[in-house]
C-alpha cells in the first residue's frame, strides 16, 4: 500500500511592536531575565488588560496577505491551562471568533502552484519562557530543574493555522520559507526561529493514497529550523506508516523531535479545545476594525513573495527564483541584471558568493556588482573574492579589481597543468574512463597553484584539451 502524508501547520509569530499585547512593558529579545514585567503581564489580581492597537492592525495586514476574510467582529477569550510559564493560569487568545479566517496561499512549486488553506490567523499573548537546566541541553526530559523568564510573557503573538493541505515534508518547508519571507516583508516581525520569534508545530497523519479520510494525527514540537521541521515530519510519517502496517493504531500524542538522533519522544497527550475551557475575556471589548481601515491596509500591501517567485521564474529556473525571493535578494538581482549582468550569472554570484561572504545586499550598488559579475572569469579569483567582500562598502568601485588581469597565457599555464596531471594519474585515468566531473578537481588544483591569479576560463579549456588527448 502507498501512504500519503497529511500535514497541517501551526505557526506562532511574535510581532515586533514596541510594547506587549495588553500592557505597556517593552518587547525585546536578550534583556536580563524578568526585567520587562508588570502587574498586568504577570497576572496580578485587579490588573486590567488594554489591547495594543498596532498589533490589531498588523494581524489584519497579515490576514489580507494570506488571502483571509477579515472578521468584522473578533472576540478575545480566556484559554485556561496551568503551567509555570503562565502565571495567571490562562492565556488571552482569540477562539471561536478570530480576526482572520478562510485564507488561501498559492505556493509556487516546480510542478505548479499548490494551494494551502489558512483556517485562521488570530491574536494572542505569548507565554513566558521555561529554561530547563541540566540533562540534555534545553530539554525538559532529564533536566535537574526549570527556571522561568517572564519577559516574553504577554508579547503580541499571531497564530496561523493551516488546513491539512500539505502532503510532503518538502511542501511544508517551501510553504514555511514563503510564509516567513511574507511576514518579514510586511514589517510585522523578524520571524527568526533561533530567537523564538517564529515557532512552528506540525500536525501529521497518514492515509492510504487516494483516500480523503483524516486519520489520527500527532503533533511535533521543539523544531528550530525549516530543515529540522522537514526531518521531523519525515520521521513521524515513517513511524506512523510502520504502526498502521503492523496492524496497530496511531494514538494522539505530542512529540519532541531530537535533531541529533533523529528520534521522536512522546511528551503528553494532545489537548482538545474542551480541555482549555474557553470563555470570553470579560475585561476586553470585541475587536471591530472599520471597513475603511481594512481597505487602507489592503491598498498598502506590497507585491508578495509568491507573485515575485512566479515572475522571476519566467527568467530563471524555479529553484533559483525561490532562493532569491525567499532570501530577500531578488530586488538586487533585478537591478544588477538591469545594469548589464547576465541573469543566471548574477543569480549565482548573489546567492552564493555574496551570501557566502556575509555581505548586506542592501548596501550593494547594482551597477558595480554587475561589472564584477561580467568580469568574474577574466580577473584573478583572488581579486574577485576581495571585491565581493567589499562591494557593500560606501563608495565602492569595481575599477581597481577589474584592472587586475588574470593569467590567461597558455605558455604560462601549460607547465602548471602538466605538473598537476602528472601528479594525479589515478584521477586522469578516471576522467578518461568517463568520470568527467573530475574536471573541476584539476581546475581547482591549478587555481590553487596560481593563488587564484589564473583566468578560470582559460584554465578550464586547457585542462579539458590535455585530458582529452589520447595517450
Amino acid at each position: 500500500m502507498t501512504w500519503e502524508p497529511v500535514i497541517g501547520l501551526e505557526i506562532h509569530v511574535q510581532l515586533k511592536t514596541r510594547t506587549k499585547m495588553f500592557c505597556r512593558c517593552p518587547v525585546g529579545f536578550g534583556a536580563a531575565e524578568n526585567t520587562q514585567t508588570c502587574p498586568v503581564c504577570l497576572g496580578f489580581p485587579g490588573a486590567l488588560p488594554v489591547p495594543n492597537s498596532t498589533a490589531i492592525e498588523w494581524v489584519v495586514r497579515l490576514g489580507l496577505a494570506l488571502g483571509c476574510e477579515i472578521a468584522p467582529r473578533a472576540v478575545f477569550a480566556r484559554k485556561n491551562y496551568f503551567y509555570p510559564d503562565l502565571p495567571k493560569g490562562y492565556q488571552i487568545s482569540q477562539y471561536d471568533l478570530p480576526s482572520c479566517i478562510n485564507g488561501r496561499v498559492l505556493v509556487p512549486l516546480p510542478n505548479g502552484d499548490h494551494a494551502v488553506g489558512i483556517v485562521r490567523a488570530h491574536l494572542e499573548e505569548d507565554a513566558a519562557k521555561n529554561v530547563h537546566v541540566g540533562g540534555r541541553t534545553g530539554r525538559i526530559g532529564g533536566a535537574d530543574y526549570t527556571l522561568v523568564d517572564y519577559n516574553r510573557g504577554g508579547t503580541p503573538l499571531v497564530e496561523i493555522v493551516t488546513a491539512p493541505d500539505i502532503h510532503s515534508a518538502e511542501e511544508a518547508k517551501r510553504f514555511l520559507q514563503l510564509l516567513r519571507q511574507t511576514i518579514v516583508e510586511l514589517g510585522i516581525s523578524d520571524a527568526e526561529m533561533e530567537k523564538g520569534t517564529l515557532r512552528v508545530d506540525a500536525n501529521v497523519s497518514v492515509r492510504p493514497e487516494g483516500s480523503d479520510e483524516l486519520r489520527t494525527r500527532c503533533e511535533i514540537k521543539n523544531m528550530n529550523s525549516f530543515t529540522h521541521i522537514a526531518r521531523g515530519i519525515e520521521a513521524e510519517v515513517e513511524r506512523q506508516v510502520a504502526v498502521w502496517e503492523s496492524g496497530g493504531e496511531v494514538e494522539q500524542h505530542t512529540y519532541d523531535f531530537d535533531v541529533a538522533t533523529g528520534t521522536l519522544t512522546p511528551r503528553r497527550a494532545k489537548e482538545e479545545a474542551d480541555d482549555y475551557r474557553y470563555f470570553p475575556e470579560p475585561d476586553l471589548l470585541p475587536v471591530e476594525p472599520s471597513a475603511a481601515l481594512v481597505e487602507q491596509l489592503r491598498a498598502g500591501l506590497p507585491e508578495l513573495p509568491a507573485e515575485r517567485i512566479r515572475r522571476v521564474g519566467e527568467t530563471l529556473d524555479h529553484e533559483r527564483a525561490l532562493v532569491l525571493v525567499t532570501g530577500g535578494l531578488d530586488a538586487l538581482w533585478r537591478d544588477t541584471v538591469a545594469a548589464g549582468a547576465e541573469a543566471v550569472a548574477a543569480s549565482n554570484v548573489i546567492a552564493n558568493q555574496l551570501v557566502g561572504a556575509g555581505v548586506d545586499p542592501g548596501g550593494v550598488d547594482p551597477a558595480e556588482l554587475a561589472k564584477l559579475v561580467e568580469a568574474r572569469e577574466r580577473i584573478p579569483r583572488q581579486a574577485f573574492d576581495e571585491a565581493i567582500a567589499r562591494v557593500a562598502e560606501p563608495g565602492f568601485s569595481a575599477a581597481p579589481y577589474l584592472a587586475r588581469e588574470a593569467v590567461s597565457d597558455a605558455a604560462a599555464l601549460e607547465p602548471i597543468v602538466d605538473a598537476i596531471l602528472a601528479a594525479n594519474p589515478a584521477q586522469v585515468e578516471q576522467y578518461r574512463g568517463g568520470k568527467e566531473g573530475l574536471l573541476g578537481f584539476f581546475v581547482g588544483k591549478v587555481m590553487k597553484e596560481t593563488k587564484g591569479q589564473a583566468d578560470a576560463r582559460a584554465v578550464n579549456e586547457l585542462v579539458r584539451t590535455k585530458l582529452n588527448v589520447d595517450v
